[in-house]
């Protein structure tokens, strides 16, 4: 399944900045990122419950906000994208 994850966390302390950065490391462990606090993921069932259990460890839900949307498939027939786009196609072969 495609699954859509952004977030915004409060970086008014260091310990918020930290989660930040925690937040966008767990995010690439599961997907790509397309803006700066967007990503992508291909999941499955299992790592979609992962996904979710480690990010909602790292946020503060008095300060912070996650929102994690699944995407309906096929992706490309429902996504619109404007602009640079720097998702990588990884159905696709990646070296030619």
């Amino acid at each position: 399944m495609q699954v859509l994850v952004a977030y915004d966390v409060s970086t008014e302390t260091p310990a918020g900045r930290r989660r930040l950065v925690k937040l966008a490391q767990q995010c690439k462990n599961f997907g790509q990122r397309v803006q700066k606090s967007v990503f992508e993921c291909a999941v499955d069932e299992m790592h979609f419950e992962r996904l979710i259990r480690a990010l909602t460890k790292i946020i503060h839900p008095e300060e912070d906000s996650l929102r994690i949307y699944r995407l309906m498939e096929p992706v490309e027939k429902y996504v619109r994208v404007y602009g640079w786009d720097k998702k990588v196609d990884f159905e696709k072969p990646l070296l030619v």
